[in-house]
């Protein structure tokens, strides 16, 4: 009866668990943008409606 090995590929996991660290990472970095700028979001808007009546962009020197 011939005993078969098991191959470990331990050189690959190394690199791949680094990557898998970093995707998880980013994921929840972008999770949290998300979530940041879902709760401000409305507050964002309210903003842009005040510049916009202040004159935006032509108000110019009128509002320092």
């Amino acid at each position: 009866m011939k005993v078969q090995r098991v191959r470990r590929r331990v050189a690959h996991r190394r690199g791949r668990s680094g990557q898998r660290v970093l995707m998880a990472e980013a994921a929840l970095m972008g999770g949290a943008v998300l979530a940041l700028l879902a709760w401000e979001l409305p507050s964002l808007r309210r903003e842009v409606r005040i510049w916009r009546m202040a004159g935006g962009f032509r108000a110019g020197h009128r509002y320092p």
